[in-house]
């Protein structure tokens, strides 16, 4: 049985025109998202979402975990419908959150977890227990005791991994989760998520990473403005050369030599 399942789905901005357009009776506008996109996941596949800013990676997750709802088709997850089975959806799933604001500052990664763990419907005789796991699964068992509002930008990644892993969804919904990582802690996530997948969850990757995708993905989503362009299967032996060429002959996006940056920094100053 397929644990994820989107069916024909599309999901419509609409937003209204700045105050000085209103005036001027400009009518609002609408961004599509998502397009009528179709696609199915299994248990323990890893799946990379890639696609440039903008391309409707985000709203994926975000359609998966309820934080959004479908204007058209429908997503379900593990059998239950988001729009009718929310809160069992819910349960299943564990979305990454990274940011400053999404944690207590004045508390510890300890007293954090123990929180959202309570939030989450944990067990208080298996909270202790989980929160140990979770830390040393994203390396932050040394700073169990740390407050948050000590972390660097890097740890609070790891934190919102944690905050995700303590009620052991069944689906991982990861959004450039190796952003502001060092070497050591992303070859940790990495195998962190290879394990995760080993034991049955169903794991979505959005990133910029094309080595990452190679490593770690055994399915490639490819989504460009709201569109899923690509929808195959990884054989292990892609490199990230190889899906980078697929990501520009597929987007129509032109890749940046390595030293253009340079050159237009070069040519600024120059002018300026």
């Amino acid at each position: 049985m397929n644990k994820v399942v989107f069916e024909s789905v599309g999901k419509v901005f609409r937003h209204r025109p700045a105050l000085f357009n209103w005036i001027g009776h400009e009518r609002a506008g609408e961004t599509v998202a998502l397009d009528n996109a179709s696609f199915s996941a299994s248990s323990a596949e890893v799946i990379a979402l890639l696609g440039p800013n903008g391309s409707g990676k985000t709203t994926t997750l975000k359609l998966i975990s309820t934080l959004l709802l479908p204007d058209t088709g429908s997503v379900c997850i593990g059998g239950f419908d988001s729009l009718r089975d929310s809160g069992n959806v819910r349960r299943q799933v564990g979305i990454a959150v990274a940011t400053e604001r999404s944690f207590f500052p004045r508390l510890s990664a300890r007293e954090n977890l123990d929180f959202f763990a309570a939030l989450d419907d944990v067990p208080r005789r298996e909270r202790e227990h989980r929160i140990k796991e979770v830390l040393y699964n994203t390396g932050l068992d040394e700073q169990a005791d740390t407050l948050v509002m000590k972390f660097s930008s890097g740890m609070y990644q790891r934190m919102g991994l944690a905050r995700a892993l303590i009620k052991r969804p069944s689906v991982l919904l990861l959004d450039e989760p190796t952003r502001s990582l060092d070497a050591a802690a992303t070859s940790h996530l990495w195998t962190t998520i290879r394990t995760l997948a080993g034991q049955n969850t169903t794991v979505f990757l959005a990133t910029h990473n094309f080595a990452e995708a190679a490593a770690l993905a055994d399915r490639l989503l490819l989504l460009n403005r709201g569109a899923l362009l690509e929808d195959r299967m990884l054989s292990g032996r892609e490199s990230a050369d190889d899906l980078r060429a697929l990501y520009f002959q597929r987007t129509g996006e032109r890749a940046v030599a390595e030293d253009e940056p340079v050159v237009a920094i070069h040519r600024a100053e120059a002018a300026s």
